[in-house]
């Protein structure tokens, strides 16, 4: 994809035909500020630099019927979800329709050219798959915070090796095409804005849950990043003071008392003191324990797996209770590898939210689990590319 929008008008157009799908000269005006002149004019300029196509016939409104125009479907946009223990890659058209998505374990702390060689031999999978000849784009979501502007991780706490490292020069190079990089959970946030439980929603929180816990902030439809990169690092707020020693160097932080690590050790430490036979099974039979093994036992009723995930939706509901008196969202989803445990866990921060929050904030406040799942992620990910490729060079 060489093409970009001219202008803004333009670019309006073609995520109105991302987000809609084909549609009619009509329609299209009736959801912008154009006269019927001008906007004739700008979507043949589209249609000259093959970034939209016709698409036959449009419905009658009157008068002589137009044709649907539509985001070329050749166009095809990467999306890559790099998380602690797993990396997600996925294809999509340019309307973001998931055409092949495949998943691989990873271990970030094997540092970005080891992980960068996992995702490109991902990506040649898919292409050899008949689902693209190439990439038009990529965006590409990693597990720490990024300095948006370079695409470059900055001082990641469970990323050794990459504070600093070229993400988006270096995959660019790879792929031959544009790169765009962001933190994870800010694309499992666009992910859920665009095709899951956000859809109608300007004003959100978006927590995720997993190796590590943070938090997409969407403000008027629009990721909020902060200064730095950082905003949303709800995993390194403290959550029991003189508490546990964390991987960021502090004490007592959420994400060193509840996430999928934390989760682990516990629950091996409740299985190696005779506390949970269930888990002391589960501890046996695979050599270690996971949240997937916490969650499971949860499920078969064992109480000390029932405590250990009420316990810590409690402590991640005292947090978000805090973001949310400060924010004053509109909902808040609830997403991330732990969400297996699911009512249990969200039953607790729901109690813990709407205890301490005041009743005006929380008076009409869902909090929902995500509806997308993994897929949420390498979604926002093409979400993140198609935007900056449809807006002005």
């Amino acid at each position: 994809m060489t093409a970009r929008p001219a202008n803004a008008h333009q670019a309006r157009l073609l995520k109105l035909l991302r987000d809609g799908g084909p549609n009619s000269r009509a329609q299209l005006g009736d959801q912008v500020d154009l006269s019927r002149s001008k906007l004739a004019v700008e979507v043949d300029r589209l249609l000259e630099t093959g970034l939209v196509v016709a698409d036959g016939l449009a419905a009658s409104r009157g008068g002589r019927r137009s044709h649907n125009i539509r985001l070329n479907p050749e166009l095809r946009f990467l999306g890559v979800d790099i998380g602690a223990t797993s990396v997600d890659v996925a294809v999509t058209n340019a309307e973001l329709e998931t055409l092949g998505h495949i998943n691989h374990p990873m271990d970030v702390r094997e540092g970005p050219v080891a992980v960068f060689e996992q995702v490109l031999a991902m990506a040649a999978k898919l292409r050899a798959s008949g689902l693209a000849e190439g990439f038009d784009g990529a965006g590409i979501g990693v597990p720490g915070p990024v300095r948006f502007p370079e695409g470059v991780p900055v001082a990641p706490p469970i990323m050794p090796g990459w504070d600093g490292f070229p993400v988006r020069e270096a995959l660019s190079q790879e792929l031959g095409c544009p790169v765009m990089v962001d933190n994870d959970v800010n694309l499992m946030a666009m992910g859920e804005q665009h095709a899951g439980v956000a859809r109608t929603v300007a004003d959100f929180l978006c927590v995720k849950i997993g190796t590590g816990i943070g938090c997409g902030i969407v403000v008027g439809g629009e990721v909020y990043r902060g200064t730095t990169g950082s905003a949303g690092d709800i995993g390194h707020i403290q959550a029991v003071p003189d508490g546990r020693p964390c991987a960021c160097g502090n004490r007592g932080c959420l994400e060193a008392h509840f996430s999928g690590a934390a989760l682990a050790r516990d629950a091996l430490e409740a299985a190696q003191q005779g506390l949970s036979a269930e888990l002391a099974s589960r501890l046996e039979t695979s050599g270690e324990l996971t949240a997937v093994d916490v969650a499971a036992a949860a499920a078969a009723g064992d109480a000390t797996a029932l405590e250990l995930i009420r316990e810590g939706g409690n402590r991640t509901g005292q947090v978000i209770a805090g973001l949310v008196s400060f924010f004053n969202p509109g909902l808040v989803v609830i997403g991330g590898g732990v969400t297996g445990l699911g009512h249990t866990l969200l039953a607790a921060i729901r109690t813990q939210v709407y205890r301490q929050s005041l009743p005006l904030a929380t008076g009409n406040l869902p909090i929902v689990l995500g509806e997308l799942g993994p897929a949420a992620g390498v979604i926002g990910a093409a979400r993140l590319i198609s935007d900056h490729l449809f807006s002005p060079a």
